[in-house]
């Protein structure tokens, strides 16, 4: 039986960012204590927990100390070093969740890709880039376009660039400056996403999420996704396996291609809380940080049922350069029923930075999610950074 104290158990958070921040507003309520590991003093993620050890991702002191102070670690960001997780925890004790050798699958986008491939999930064909040439071996075997990918480093749609022809192999390649790999272009009807949960003895996943991005970057999510009964089974079938494929407890932000024909196709994991999945705090009965921070304690997962059909906004940086964050014009979106704004606390606003998000939900079962994503659009559009 999981007994509850003041205080309660202290979870030591690698990165604190915003889903740190919003990782100790939903563990608060749980009696929860957060601290967390961040190179950037007084980071989003401060001003809500116990504490911040101001010190890079990898290092290995602060890593430690953290350790010391904790009684599980965990991540909110990739750039996490798997290998000093993984000797603190052996040296500490003090467990890590998701394990650090799922952070190393994960971190090479590449060896990810072998895997998965190798466990039977279905991917897109792909293959690693030493050179110019091999990308355009790949032209030559999957048809133009190709995705290239940087292989570690890479996020929010940096260190992907479509490459368009052969010509533009070399400039693609000095682009991604490192280790690449090279994808077909999938041809899809929408992308979706199953955020998933692995527990102690159980796996649970919220409701299918349609997502939509604009240069890579992820602009809008609706639940439920608009796809069939078949292919929201088959996303679910596929985010099984791939549970099966990582090690240790917490939330898998898992993106996947729906194909025309309804195929579902494996995109990218994420071993974290994913932004795909912010549509939880209002629209699902329980969060997934929430279920995150229950997850890595080991304690019995929450309801992912849906509460709510809701679509989700997130709020870029609509800025020409770096600036003071500021974001003017926000009373319609604190006027309009069953909107929420979430504001994520970063000092500098950058171009295409992501700020913050929307959401609308509909107390209607039956509501529209186009009508919801209208909404919060037109939301988004009265709120800016910019100043004249």
């Amino acid at each position: 039986m999981t007994t509850l104290r003041t205080p309660g158990p202290t979870l030591g958070v690698v990165g604190g960012g915003q889903l740190g921040r919003m990782l100790a507003e939903a563990a608060s309520p749980l009696g929860v204590e957060i601290i967390v590991l961040d190179p950037t003093p007084d980071c989003p993620a401060a001003p809500v927990v116990r504490d911040q050890i101001v010190a890079d991702f990898d290092d290995e002191a602060g890593i430690r100390e953290l350790a010391a102070r904790a009684d599980v670690l965990t991540f909110e960001i990739e750039l996490a070093d798997q290998d000093v997780l993984e000797r603190i925890s052996e040296d500490s004790g003090t467990p890590v969740h998701p394990k650090p050798s799922t952070l190393r699958t994960i971190h090479d986008k590449l060896v990810q890709k072998r895997e998965l491939e190798a466990a039977g999930i279905p991917v897109p064909p792909f293959r690693a880039v030493d050179d110019a040439d091999d990308i355009r071996d790949a032209i030559d075997d999957y048809g133009a376009p190709v995705m290239l990918k940087a292989r570690t480093g890479g996020y929010d749609g940096r260190g992907n660039v479509p490459v368009e022809s052969k010509v533009d192999a070399e400039a693609a390649l000095e682009s991604v400056a490192g280790p690449a790999m090279v994808e077909a272009f999938v041809e899809f009807e929408r992308e979706v996403s199953v955020i998933a949960v692995k527990g102690a003895d159980e796996v649970a996943t919220f409701p299918l999420g349609e997502n939509i991005h604009e240069d890579e970057i992820l602009r809008e999510t609706i639940v439920p996704a608009r796809s069939s009964e078949a292919a929201t089974e088959r996303a679910y079938e596929v985010a099984r396996d791939v549970l099966e494929v990582m090690d240790g407890r917490g939330i898998y932000g898992i993106e996947l291609f729906e194909t025309p024909e309804e195929e579902i196709l494996l995109n990218e994991i994420a071993p974290r809380p994913h932004n795909s999945g912010h549509w939880t705090i209002e629209g699902a009965q329980s969060s997934q940080f929430e279920q995150h921070v229950r997850a890595v304690l080991g304690w019995p997962l929450g309801s992912t049922a849906l509460r709510s059909p809701t679509a989700l906004t997130n709020l870029l940086a609509d800025v020409e350069e770096t600036q003071d964050a500021q974001l003017h014009d926000i009373d319609r979106v604190l006027e309009t029923p069953d909107a929420n704004l979430h504001w994520y606390g970063k000092r500098q606003a950058r171009p295409g930075r992501k700020m913050g998000h929307v959401t609308v939900s509909a107390a209607d079962q039956n509501a529209d999610v186009e009508a919801l994503l209208e909404t919060a659009r037109e939301l988004e559009d009265a709120v800016t950074f910019a100043t004249e």
